[in-house]
């Protein structure tokens, strides 16, 4: 029997959206699709510039009426903005709730329930665990009773380590908002973006890369003989930079790399290194990317 495990995530916040108008008017933004919500209580979901980049990344939680978006917390402001900018004659309320809400992590069992406490699976990947939005009011009642049923709180640190033992990356630690298209962030293969849905802000650059093109550049998982750097380094093949190292959990981490690069490094039999560590390109994401080659050329 595995002990659960929970964190509190004071780097996230939460902007709520209610009103008549509020499904329509998320449904023709966002990249996932709030239908699924009528069978799932969350789903993850970016909001994009016209050019397909991620400017904003969230979790969707159906509440009441209308809608809480769990979001980084630095960005809260400019989402509620963005929001805004594109609400137009739609009836819908947009506001800042962060400091309605305190936001937590679990994982490695479940936690017992706790009155007014909303948790809900993330969907990213299987056995990442669950978010939970507490009121601030229940903060302390919230905790007192896990740990009472013998769960253990644990660091930030702690909880970054399971999510990258799972390849799963995050916005500010793994790839830079504003900079990277949801392929290279890897939503097409975490359950963050529909192809299905119809339209959505960029949805046109999203479908192209799904389906006219391999993708060079993604989000990966890189292992070393040692720990790894915690100051996100260059990662070089030679004097040639063709990445940079995202979140590590000692001999472990993330990297936004140009793949080609990597596999030709590799044929060369040229080392990769990251602040004078040598790592390793995770075996799959290599093979994913062989294969997603050789498909595209038999079309």
């Amino acid at each position: 029997m595995t002990t659960p495990r929970f964190t509190l995530l004071p780097d996230r916040g939460v902007v709520g959206v209610t009103g008549p108008d509020a499904a329509k008017l998320l449904q023709g933004l966002v990249t996932n699709d709030l239908d699924v919500l009528e069978r799932q209580r969350a789903i993850h979901a970016a909001l994009l510039t016209p050019q397909g980049k991620i400017l904003f990344d969230f979790h969707v939680v159906r509440w009441g009426e209308g809608y809480l978006l769990e979001t980084g917390a630095g960005g809260v402001a400019d989402l509620v903005k963005r929001l805004g900018f594109y609400k137009l004659r739609a009836k819908a309320e947009i506001a800042d709730v962060t400091a309605d809400y305190a936001l937590a992590a679990s994982w490695a069992g479940d936690l017992p329930d706790v009155p007014g406490v909303v948790s809900y699976p993330d969907s990213r990947a299987e056995g990442l665990g669950e978010r939970v939005l507490v009121p601030v009011t229940d903060l302390e009642t919230a905790r007192a009773r896990w740990r009472e049923a013998g769960a253990v709180e644990s660091s930030l640190d702690v909880y970054h380590a399971h999510r990258l033992e799972l390849g799963v990356p995050e916005a500010g630690r793994d790839y830079a908002l504003g900079d990277a298209f949801p392929h290279e962030a890897g939503f097409d293969r975490f359950h963050g973006v529909d192809f299905d849905k119809g339209c959505f802000v960029g949805q046109e650059v999203v479908a192209r890369m799904q389906h006219k093109t391999v993708v060079r550049k993604r989000v990966v998982p890189v292992t070393a003989a040692a720990d790894l750097p915690g100051t996100q380094p260059d990662i070089a093949a030679g004097e040639a930079v063709i990445g940079r190292l995202g979140s590590v959990a000692g001999r472990r981490g993330l990297a936004l790399l140009r793949i080609d690069r990597a596999l030709e490094a590799y044929d060369k039999g040229q080392p990769l290194q990251a602040g004078g560590v040598q790592i390793a390109v995770d075996a799959e994401a290599l093979e994913a990317y062989r294969s997603a080659l050789a498909a595209r050329a038999a079309t």
